[in-house]
């Protein structure tokens, strides 16, 4: 399945995120993971939980019932599960069979996020969650917040694609964030068994529009931008901007942000996207919400469009590969490589 080999469309050993924190609540929340529909909610005594979200007898949406306590009452024939996923109660007969339960998911809130874990339970290492510190998140002085949730109508590996080649950033979103040397410098990367880091220094560069309408600088800028993806689907981007060398306060710091772009694969042609953003001025984080809002746009557009054209094609026809994507590539190829090992283990244990 497009860009992977047949059959291969997500790693299920992985942390995805699930939902923003304040997203789950009392009550039930439904959202598709991998292919499967699951329900989140928080228990009496805060925990977040997350369950299967399909009632085995008739396959009825549990998202679409009701809590009893901390457990979930399907609402279509009133079967009963824990927060554990076991059955405790059949209206229709005294005995509850032992066949009955829906599965528990991992799940571990860290930062703004609640990780989920759609694959072998006994693997869930809560060691391989992006570390906090590496990503941004805890920087002393920094205001974080969650922005957006959405649900696109495109597979996830279109979104990994275009956060692993910010080249489209001058183009795409030419008229807000990007400018031509998004494209024309040089990138820098550091690959690793867990994350691809990519790195742009931008020196002595006009600023991108969106800080020349708002007044946030003067003459040319130094502007560092990048992304870090953290396998299988969460991108940790850096954008700061400095004084430009020879201008008067050469070097001083006018900007700094974290920006995190969660990626979790809804269905095989569909996505779960998570936005969410840090700076150490609160009131740019919090202006931000607004001005972001069409870059967001731009992305899921070119994201649902390219999905409209490789599912209506009879026959795909093969890439025509750049330079630039180099860290696309190796994103592509470090998924597959978990993919492939998922699959050899599933073929071992038959």
């Amino acid at each position: 399945m497009y860009p992977f080999t047949p059959g291969s469309y997500a790693p299920a050993n992985g942390w995805y995120v699930a939902a923003f924190c304040n997203e789950i609540g009392e009550e039930l929340l439904s959202r598709w993971i991998l292919n499967q529909p699951v329900v989140l909610y928080r228990k009496g005594d805060g925990t977040a939980v997350a369950v299967e979200g399909r009632c085995p007898h008739r396959h009825y949406p549990l998202g679409a019932s009701k809590r009893v306590g901390d457990a979930i009452q399907c609402g279509y024939h009133g079967i009963t599960f824990d927060a554990g996923g076991k059955c405790t109660f059949v209206p229709s007969q005294q005995t509850v069979p032992g066949v009955y339960g829906i599965r528990a998911y991992p799940l571990v809130e860290r930062g703004l996020w609640a990780w989920i874990w759609p694959g072998d339970p006994d693997k869930a290492d809560e060691s391989l969650i992006p570390d906090m510190t590496e990503i941004g998140y805890d920087l002393p002085g920094y205001y974080a917040r969650p922005f957006y949730y959405h649900h696109v109508e495109g597979r996830y590996q279109l979104l990994n694609d275009n956060l692993l080649d910010l080249t489209h950033l001058g183009y795409l979103h030419a008229s807000s964030i990007g400018t031509p040397d998004d494209a024309a410098t040089p990138e820098e990367r550091e690959v690793t068994d867990r994350y691809i880091r990519s790195r742009r220094y931008m020196r002595n560069t006009p600023p991108p529009p969106v800080m020349q309408e708002r007044g946030w600088v003067e003459g040319p800028i130094d502007r560092i931008s990048g992304m870090d993806f953290h396998f299988p689907g969460f991108h940790a981007g850096i954008g700061d901007v400095r004084v430009a060398e020879g201008q008067p306060r050469a070097g001083a710091l006018l900007r700094s942000s974290r920006v995190w772009h969660a990626v979790t694969p809804a269905t095989k042609t569909t996505t779960n996207y998570f936005f969410g953003m840090a700076s150490p001025d609160r009131d740019s984080v919090d202006d931000a919400v607004e001005y972001l809002k069409p870059v967001l746009a731009e992305d899921i557009f070119a994201t649902v469009e390219i999905e409209k054209i490789i599912t209506t094609l009879d026959e795909l026809p093969s890439e025509l590969m750049l330079k630039s994507d180099g860290t696309a590539v190796l994103g592509r190829r470090a998924l597959q490589r978990m993919m492939d090992a998922e699959r050899a283990e599933r073929e071992a244990a038959q």
